[in-house]
């Protein structure tokens, strides 16, 4: 790999920073190699219906993400309780616990809007909570999540995603509540992390 090559990398992979953002597979290859915590956020499929493999979580991206790394899933609804979750999780390490937090994004290649306000709920959750050595990548999904706090349910309900899942067959009225923070949610552990 020539040094031009393994710098881009480098840069890309958002290192130095504690919590990481970024989008579908690539994304997960790109931020997650040292990551403790990788946070798979899905939003409109999640809310829509169990995917094809009955995961929560594409099996490449399990295959993806560090094998000692905790996977969780994460949308609008149960922002809060992942970033306890985290919270708690890198007191168990006794140490700075490094995040990626992954947009699903669309199958066609097309901005995952409903995706990316639920992954900025995750980072603005965990900003809250003290964790907030972000990447200027996590910090603008955050903002865009903040800024437009008060209109999310109907955001997510009316992006492309949204529409393609209700012309699908599903409940707009389930889409809205899974649009809308749930205080009562338990956090989704796909995977636990290995014993520190």
């Amino acid at each position: 790999m020539s040094e031009t090559i393994r710098a881009a990398a480098e840069t890309a992979a958002q290192a130095t920073y504690q919590v990481r953002f970024d989008q579908g597979l690539d994304g997960v290859r790109r931020i997650a190699g040292d990551a403790q915590v990788v946070v798979w956020v899905d939003q409109t499929t999640d809310a829509a219906g169990p995917s094809p493999s009955g995961s929560p979580v594409p099996p490449a991206v399990l295959e993806a993400a560090p094998a000692d790394a905790a996977v969780l899933v994460a949308g609008l609804r149960d922002a809060a309780a992942v970033a306890a979750w985290i919270l708690a999780e890198q007191e168990r390490l006794g140490r700075r616990a490094y995040l990626a937090v992954i947009a699903a994004g669309r199958a066609d290649g097309g901005f995952p809007a409903d995706d990316v306000l639920a992954a900025g709920a995750v980072v603005d959750a965990l900003i809250g909570l003290g964790i907030d050595h972000t990447s200027p990548e996590a910090a603008v999904a955050s903002a865009a999540y903040a800024g437009l706090r008060r209109a999310v349910a109907h955001l997510a309900t009316a992006s492309a995603a949204g529409r393609e899942a209700i012309a699908g067959g599903a409940d707009p009225a389930v889409l809205r509540r899974d649009a809308a923070p749930d205080g009562a949610a338990t956090p989704r552990v796909v995977r636990a992390a290995a014993p520190a």
